[in-house]
């Protein structure tokens, strides 16, 4: 007898009986041995048997209860109960499967029969355990695989977004500061983890689209005439184009497409306004704006956080989303970017040459070419 051996519970009040299935079954299995229901339950208490051989009429507590007991437990729900009995009603066998035993056995036994019955149910564990073995197995080859592809996924995005930064040394790490800020909005916003990932890839890759842009427009010190300033707002729709052919499992292209759109219609390339614009690019469009504000540029010097946070104060409900622009006032003592102390506003003005809607000149202020 080996440590590598099925261990059986035998559960019987009757000594003849536990003698008899001793005999037959010997030298296949381990044993362990309970003369009555509490003597099981207490013997499960230190032991996990792969089998139990449990007599239904006992007295105290019967072998229907012990099942009951037996399969309550999580530590020992799986372990197989097949019931000896000399009751033959058919109600008796139903109760049984009923409660979670797997087979029954009848009294007086026969040798063939309860061999047989013993091995099949314990090559049904073994092919079970093998199943389940194979399962974890293959969870843990797929975790990692996924693992890997997440990882080649964030490269690749992380790849694309730093691709349209470098060629703007004052815009470095813009899409990244946008993408964080838009995560933590969503996150305050109690959005689905799912979706907040959308907004995140949305965030890293919402400029993408500015790789067309010259890069003498983009860090022009100076003002941009109104030609200049349309071109620069082609970007959205560039980054459209550019995204709409990657199959992302969110509508990450729309969402770029929309970045720059308001709740007014003011915004670009389509006018939209309102639940036309996805919750997503109206995330968006907020954590944009803050940072463009709040960070160096070419034509002017970052602002303090204050001017951030009174720019989307005034257009609340205006150019951005109430809720929206709520949940950053709510979390931006989390989300604050570092600011110079010595930042002073800057009022950015079209050139006299531009003639441009009030709707557009607030565009081009509050964005400053972001």
């Amino acid at each position: 007898m080996t440590e590598n051996q099925p261990l059986i519970l035998i559960v019987d009040d009757n000594s003849i009986n536990i003698d008899l299935l001793l005999n037959i079954l010997k030298g296949e299995y381990r044993f362990g041995i309970a003369k009555n229901g509490a003597k099981a339950l207490a013997y499960l208490d230190r032991n996990k048997p792969d089998l139990v051989l449990l007599d239904v009429m006992m007295p105290e507590i019967d072998g229907f209860e012990v099942c009951t007991k037996i399969k309550a437990d999580p530590l020992h729900k799986d372990v197989e109960v097949i019931f000896i009995t000399a009751l033959s009603d058919a109600k008796y066998i139903a109760k049984g499967f009923e409660i979670g035993a797997v087979d029954y056995i009848t009294k007086p036994f026969k040798s063939a029969e309860v061999k047989a019955r013993v091995q099949t149910h314990m090559s049904l564990k073994k092919m079970k355990q093998a199943l389940n073995d194979q399962n974890i197995i293959l969870e843990d080859q797929v975790q990692n695989k996924t693992t890997e592809l997440q990882e080649m996924f964030n490269a690749t995005v992380g790849g694309m977004a730093l691709m349209a930064e470098s060629r703007d040394p004052y815009t470095a790490g813009h899409q990244h500061r946008v993408a964080q800020y838009a995560s933590d909005i969503a996150r305050n916003m109690k959005l689905p983890d799912d979706q907040v990932e959308a907004i995140r890839i949305s965030g890293l890759l919402h400029d993408i689209g500015k790789i067309r842009t010259p890069v003498s427009l983009l860090n022009r010190p100076g003002k941009l005439f109104t030609a200049e300033w349309e071109l620069i707002k082609t970007h959205p729709v560039v980054g459209y184009k550019i995204l709409k052919q990657i199959p992302f499992p969110w509508p990450i292209a729309e969402i770029v497409y929309q970045h720059h759109e308001r709740i007014n219609g003011t915004g670009y390339p389509r006018g939209l306004k309102g639940d036309e614009i996805l919750l997503e690019a109206r995330i968006l469009a907020v954590a944009d704006v803050i940072e463009a504000i709040s960070s160096h540029r070419p034509y002017r010097p970052a602002l303090p956080i204050e001017s951030a946070l009174d720019e989307v104060k005034s257009q609340k409900g205006k150019l951005f989303d109430e809720m929206v622009v709520d949940s950053f006032l709510s979390a931006s003592g989390r989300i604050t970017p570092k600011m110079p102390a010595d930042a002073e506003p800057v009022r950015i003005e079209p050139a006299e040459e531009t003639e441009m809607s009030p709707a557009e000149h607030s565009i081009r202020r509050i964005h400053a070419r972001n």
